[in-house]
């Protein structure tokens, strides 16, 4: 990477515009330093929306904004779009697409993909929702669905193109087959002829004995009444062992003819221990001190999903937005201490709360010891979510969107863009008979 001029402040590289890495940016805003964000996209997501854009509620500008934008008032940051293959410790440098970048002080956000447990060959048939072309992957997968069971005389193809499987019973498998269960028995119920959206079969799988298991048994027992009740078939205990192009098998030999599968099950870390070449724990997260950085290497700090970080309890901080912020907090404060010669505190994790919303007039949220559910659930969820977006204008059109939706139950964000995958099955169909 060239440079305009050298600059004898100190440099801090932070890889990732995800929560953590624009808090670390934010966080250092008035420290004698030079900033440099990289990231291989050029926007920041806001992914606990991700699955309205995935289910035709926002469009993907409702929930993305550039980052450039975002940090155009701070002089002391550039960023870089760039693709990250490695760090070279030795020179202290940020292996890019665009050169190396060296660095006084390096910060890894870069967060966490999707995890198959080893059955990577799954993912093409079942893909998981991580990023804006994620989502838009998946609007275009559910709404062909409809489009090619209209087009089909096949009765059995019908029900296969008609049902939507969910693998994953944690807040967004639930909020997927919420959402997925809405927009077929209300959205598009009126606009399709040949076949009926409200027939279409959406089941919610999930491996452990309950859904939501980071919420209290009431709770979870709730969700599940509250999806059945939307039509949702909820099946707990049921681990998957075979994905295929339209079908999903589970233990015991009982298989589901599918043609659209999400995935929403586990996630991994990004290749960040690899680059540096540290320890991690079983998910591929790096192992870090106290303080967040990387014991043999101060100047490094890992936070977010790439990090194996446990609050004071000893559990795991879990990988959600608020988490990574305050990593991000931390370790802006624990460089401008290094600068000042002192030492930065411990991390210490303060989880705020859980939630998950269901579907219209309903949720679930745990806020100490603070249960709600129902429609006063379902505002708090809302008001949060507006409240940490970006930017008074996606906070308006989000608001917006969902009171369209709310009062006329119609989905804003309907276009199908790109090009539809056929599988093997779905191209050999008969054609559609010619009306007389």
């Amino acid at each position: 990477m060239s440079e305009d001029a050298p600059s004898l402040r100190p440099r801090v590289v932070i890889v990732g515009a995800g929560f953590g890495g624009l808090q670390v940016a934010r966080g250092l805003a008035d420290a004698p330093v030079d900033i440099i964000l990289v990231d291989k996209h050029n926007y920041h997501c806001f992914q606990p929306l991700l699955y309205q854009v995935a289910t035709a509620v926002l469009s993907p500008a409702d929930v993305a904004w550039p980052v450039r934008h975002i940090l155009s008032r701070q002089d002391n940051v550039t960023m870089l779009m760039a693709q990250v293959t490695g760090v070279d410790r030795a020179a202290q440098a940020l292996i890019t697409s665009e050169g190396p970048i060296p660095y006084d002080f390096l910060v890894l956000a870069t967060g966490a993909t999707h995890s198959y447990f080893g059955h990577e060959e799954w993912a093409p048939f079942a893909p998981g929702l991580k990023d804006i072309q994620d989502a838009t992957h998946l609007r275009r997968r559910i709404l062909v669905a409809f489009e090619r069971a209209e087009a089909s005389d096949d009765e059995a193809a019908r029900r296969r193109l008609l049902t939507f499987v969910i693998i994953g019973g944690g807040p967004t498998g639930v909020e997927m087959a919420g959402s997925i269960a809405e927009i077929a028995r209300h959205a598009l119920a009126p606009d399709f002829k040949r076949v009926d959206p409200r027939t279409a079969r959406i089941l919610l799988i999930e491996a452990g004995p309950r859904l939501l298991p980071v919420l209290t048994e009431p709770l979870s027992a709730y969700a599940r009444r509250r999806l059945e009740a939307m039509g949702v078939e909820v099946l707990t205990g049921r681990p998957v062992v075979d994905i295929g192009a339209d079908h999903v098998e589970l233990a015991g030999g009982e298989i589901i003819p599918a043609s659209t599968k999400i995935w929403a099950a586990g996630v991994r870390a990004s290749p960040a221990a690899q680059w540096l070449g540290v320890e991690t724990d079983r998910a591929g997260r790096c192992l870090v001190g106290p303080d967040l950085s990387v014991p043999d290497a101060p100047e490094i700090f890992v936070i977010g999903d790439t990090a194996a970080v446990s609050d004071p309890a000893g559990k795991p901080v879990p990988g959600i937005a608020p988490a990574a912020k305050q990593m991000g907090d931390h370790v802006a404060k624990a460089i401008e201490a290094r600068l000042a010669g002192s030492t930065a505190p411990a991390f210490r994790y303060r989880h705020d709360g859980d939630l998950a919303t269901i579907g219209r007039n309903s949720a679930v949220v745990k806020l100490g010891r603070l249960e709600l559910t129902g429609f006063l659930g379902w505002m708090f969820w809302g008001f949060i979510h507006v409240y940490f977006l970006i930017g008074t204008r996606n906070r308006i059109a989000v608001a917006l969107a969902w009171l369209w939706n709310y009062v006329t139950h119609q989905r804003a964000a309907r276009l199908i863009t790109g090009e539809p995958e056929v599988s093997e099955a779905e191209s050999k169909k008969p054609p559609l008979r010619q009306a007389s």
